[in-house]
């Protein structure tokens, strides 16, 4: 029994006796181990040289593109700058609200200041505001080629790539605010008629050079106060190009568009029709015309009549001739030439009549506009020579006095602004009771009476004798 311990105790483990040391498994761990890191190295290689190459050809394809772009601008003989979104952030503060001049359809417009081009403003389009990047190229194209004094400059784009990428135009700033400013009084803000008949002019003159300067055409299609802007000596600067479109060439009458632009001021030709002419634009010229004499809305809810249009209300008031019925309210209080304040009004109702092609073109609008003004100027630094007499009762005295007015005399002197209060001064010959106003006309001198005490009159004569001696 002993000798049998011993010899099991003596004998190892059957389990040990027969796993000697496996190396071979191990080696199989290390082989797999090698090839996957020779494999992950291989995939990053492959992955890095795919997306450096598909970054090269996209930054390749983005230069070319610039290229192209900027080629083609210089075969159009057209110098615009094309600017880094990075410059106008900084220009613009980071498109704060304190650099914020205003909004529209179109976009945001932004006041940047520059280090070596100054004051511009900076318009940031909406997303939705171009259908393509090439919608919005040929529209630069298209602006850079505008060159004007009475419309505002292009001077140069953004573009960031990609399809969300940002677009946005940097124009001239006109410091001025817009006409519609000025027709609403914000700020205590005002215009003389001499001021309201320029800013017509030069407005006229940009829209002109827009149809007629330029091939093929231009049409706005966006005319209204807030898109007149008014630079150095109140000159009229056509501005916000957002809706322009090229109008019809030499053997096409229009061209088919969807309705755009700014209810109140668009032509019911074209909305009805959806032919556009440059007659559209004088439709909304016209409108303007009414309101830089009226002052008034395009369209006055306010009233019973629904959207009632300042055409409607004007008109009446034009064909009699009778403008003090809707002259703005503020050129009573300095002198006003009535008659240059007519004739622009009535050369508004030509421009919105119901047939397109009997309204004037712009360029007629504009030059009609300056040979009356200039006629207001020769007259009034013409006066004429002549004597009037001043009798007062029985008392006929002929004393030669200023020169007699003309019949084109600015009758506006007759008006007279108190405590905000427009009054008519008049002018009474009590020998023949004649009024040279035309609102007292209708007092006949045989339905009044004026009774003058002669006692009184000749004793504050005597007195004024007696401080002359004195």
């Amino acid at each position: 029994m002993v000798d049998t311990y011993q010899l099991l105790a003596a004998s190892p483990p059957a389990s040990l006796a027969k796993s000697p040391p496996d190396h071979t498994h191990g080696q199989r761990h290390v082989w797999v181990g090698f090839v996957v890191g020779i494999l992950t190295v291989i995939l990053v290689a492959l992955f890095y040289c795919l997306v450096k190459k598909k970054l090269y050809l996209c930054l390749r394809n983005l230069r070319t593109s610039k290229e192209k772009e900027n080629v083609r601008l210089r075969e159009d003989k057209i110098v615009l700058r094309r600017y880094e979104w990075e410059e106008l952030e900084k220009a613009t503060n980071n498109f704060s609200q304190g650099c914020l001049l205003g909004s529209g359809a179109f976009g945001n417009v932004y006041k940047g200041i520059f280090d070596a081009e100054g004051t511009l403003a900076i318009k940031r389009a909406h997303s939705e505001s171009f259908l393509s990047v090439e919608e919005f190229r040929n529209e630069v194209r298209l602006l850079s080629k505008v060159k004007h004094r009475n419309l505002v400059g292009l001077v140069g784009f953004c573009e960031e790539p990609g399809k969300g990428g940002a677009r946005l135009l940097v124009y001239e700033y006109v410091p001025n605010g817009s006409l519609l400013e000025y027709m609403m009084g914000k700020g205590g803000r005002s215009l003389t008629w001499r001021q309201r008949v320029n800013i017509a002019i030069g407005a006229a003159k940009g829209i002109a050079h827009l149809h007629d300067g330029v091939k093929p055409c231009i049409i706005h299609r966006d005319l209204k106060p807030s898109n007149i802007l008014i630079g150095d000596d109140f000159e009229a600067k056509v501005s916000d190009f957002g809706l322009v479109k090229s109008g019809p060439t030499e053997d096409q009458s229009h061209v088919s568009s969807q309705i755009k632009g700014t209810p109140g001021y668009l032509d019911p030709a074209y909305c009805s029709s959806f032919h556009l002419t440059t007659f559209s634009d004088v439709f909304s010229f016209g409108v303007i015309l009414l309101q830089l004499v009226s002052a008034r809305p395009a369209v006055d809810s306010t009233r019973n009549q629904s959207n009632y249009h300042i055409i409607d209300w004007a008109r009446p008031s034009l064909e009699q001739g009778n403008i003090e019925e809707i002259l703005d309210a503020t050129l009573l209080y300095e002198p006003c030439n009535m008659k240059m304040m007519l004739k622009m009004g009535q050369l508004g109702l030509k421009c919105v009549v119901q047939v397109p092609k009997h309204r004037p073109t712009m360029t007629q609008v504009w030059q009609e506009l300056e040979e009356v003004l200039f006629a207001a100027n020769f007259i009034n630094n013409q006066p004429s020579k002549g004597f009037r007499r001043s009798s007062i009762g029985s008392s006929r005295q002929t004393t030669e006095l200023e020169p007699r007015r003309s019949e084109d005399y600015d009758y506006s002197l007759s008006f007279v602004s108190i405590d905000g209060v427009g009054f008519q001064k008049f002018h009474v010959e009590m020998d023949s009771l004649s009024f040279q106003s035309t609102n007292l006309m209708c007092l006949e001198k045989n339905s009044i009476s004026i009774d003058i005490d002669k006692n009184n009159l000749r004793k504050i004569c005597e007195d004024e004798s007696v401080e002359e001696i004195n």
